[in-house]
């Protein structure tokens, strides 16, 4: 295990901390080899998601012919369970265990949970499909797709909530930051890497191969945290003993939520949140109908907008570094939303598979800015006992406004679309592409919303910083 860490630092190092702008994370308490270790956790997490909203949104809607509002229901239901997460943060916290390890069994039986639902997952797709030997009919394929989308949502809830506090207590008060934005990093790093390698397996796609990707990844998925776990969190009994006192969740929460503006930040989070995710599940199916993308082209743009993320986040900490305000950041990332969605619409009248990868990019690029810029400030709200509660719960507002607009832009989608089809929208506005549209433009109304939001906070931060010599920007939204 101690190779794998120094195989792991020396080839992160030979990259150049020029082109690493987290690589300061390492410390004399969590070196970087045992970190980058740690964060394999972080590239299964990345892997999940890209299968369920990368790849399986695609299959099931197009190969499979699943409904798109079933679909968007199942994916979105994973993150829907992430208000979970703010209490297993506490409860991991105040863990009582004969053994004294606090994060330990939650990202264990997070993975259990996780191989479990991905490893019934396939099967249940076939079913849902109606391909299935035994004529079973469909509500029990969609019942134990259900279930498989359900488990893989607590898994990942639960291993990378408790995985995510494990890291901040290996590391000092002062790294924590950057160690949980070079965690974030890996999660898009697995994501790029799974988006291309799931792109080359099922460039010829078939129900074997689907089922093998699936439950391949199930095996990789424990294989990864069982050696990210090895040897990390030190037992303390001592430390989780029935006797100690444990304060309650609520009086906890309500310490933190109290802050002046960490209302109102978590409701620009969760808009900014919504706005990016919306169109999750149609970005692929809208470059296979719309633009008659191939299965592999199409799992290529998750790669795409992990990159974009990627490059996002590497300009966020820059700027950063350099005392740049995290809440501009974050409505930068915004505008660039904007402009990605327009390219991205622009796309299908234009009939331009390029102009959609570069919005598709240029949507990751938006969204790394506002993920980076917004974990920023709400870490710089919390205080003392409020660091772990604060990270959950920006992780909390994240996951479920994404599940929700997930479920909503697959709905509108399909509303739309079926009012474009009968003619109820006018001899203009018909064929297949308006009910992307539609999703597409209420994305950019939940962006312009999003700027509103920040806006006061911009300003109220401009009072304690010289005043700026722009003469129009964010903190100028109305509020």
């Amino acid at each position: 295990m101690r190779s794998l860490q120094r195989v792991l630092a020396r080839g992160w190092l030979q990259v150049g901390p020029r082109f690493l702008p987290f690589a300061d994370a390492a410390t004399a308490e969590l070196p970087l080899g045992r970190l980058l270790r740690l964060s394999l956790f972080q590239v299964s997490v990345g892997m999940a998601v890209v299968l369920i909203t990368g790849v399986l949104n695609r299959v099931m809607i197009l190969e499979l012919s699943v409904p798109a509002w079933f679909v968007a229901l199942a994916v979105a239901l994973p993150l829907m369970l992430a208000p979970l997460r703010v209490l297993i943060g506490f409860r991991s916290d105040y863990h009582i265990s004969v053994l004294g390890w606090r994060r330990v069994p939650y990202i264990w039986t997070g993975t259990l949970i996780q191989f479990g639902g991905l490893s019934i997952m396939p099967f249940a797709l076939l079913v849902l499909s109606g391909d299935n030997y035994y004529d079973v009919p469909a509500i029990v394929g969609q019942g134990a797709a259900a279930a498989a989308f359900f488990m893989v949502g607590i898994g990942l809830h639960m291993s990378q909530t408790a995985g995510l506090a494990l890291a901040t207590d290996l590391a000092p008060a002062e790294a924590r930051p950057r160690v949980v934005a070079l965690l974030y990093v890996m999660l898009l790093l697995g994501m790029v890497v799974s988006a291309l390698a799931f792109g080359a397996l099922l460039a010829d796609f078939n129900a074997v191969k689907l089922i093998k990707v699936i439950q391949g990844a199930a095996v990789v998925t424990v294989v990864f945290n069982v050696v990210a776990l090895w040897q990390q969190e030190a037992r303390d009994p001592a430390r989780t003993d029935p006797a100690l006192p444990r304060p309650a969740f609520t009086q906890t929460w309500r310490g933190f939520i109290g802050q002046g503006r960490v209302r109102r930040l978590l409701v620009a989070i969760g808009l900014g949140t919504a706005a990016f995710s919306m169109q999750d599940i149609l970005l692929e199916p809208y470059g296979g109908q719309i633009l008659g993308l191939s299965v592999g082209a199409t799992t290529v743009l998750t790669a795409l907008l992990a990159g974009g993320t990627l490059v996002g986040l590497a300009l966020a900490a820059r700027r950063l570094g350099r005392g740049a305000d995290p809440l501009r950041l974050a409505g930068w990332g915004a505008v660039a939303g904007l402009a990605a969605f327009a390219l991205v619409i622009l796309a299908a009248p234009l009939n331009s598979p390029t102009l959609f990868r570069a919005g598709t990019a240029l949507i990751g690029f938006g969204g790394g800015l506002f993920a980076v810029g917004t974990l920023t400030a709400i870490m710089a709200l919390a205080e003392g006992a409020h660091r772990g509660i604060a990270l959950g719960a920006w992780g909390a507002v994240q996951a479920c406004c994404a599940g929700g607009a997930i479920a909503l832009g697959g709905a509108l989608r399909d509303v739309v679309s079926q009012l474009a089809d009968t003619g109820a929208l006018g001899p203009v506005l018909t064929g297949p592409a308006i009910g992307y549209g539609a999703v597409y433009h209420m994305e950019i109304l939940l962006l312009f919303a999003t700027l509103i939001a920040l806006g006061p906070l911009a300003r109220a931060q401009d009072r304690r910083r010289a005043e700026s010599k722009n003469r129009f920007g964010l903190a100028e939204f109305p509020g």
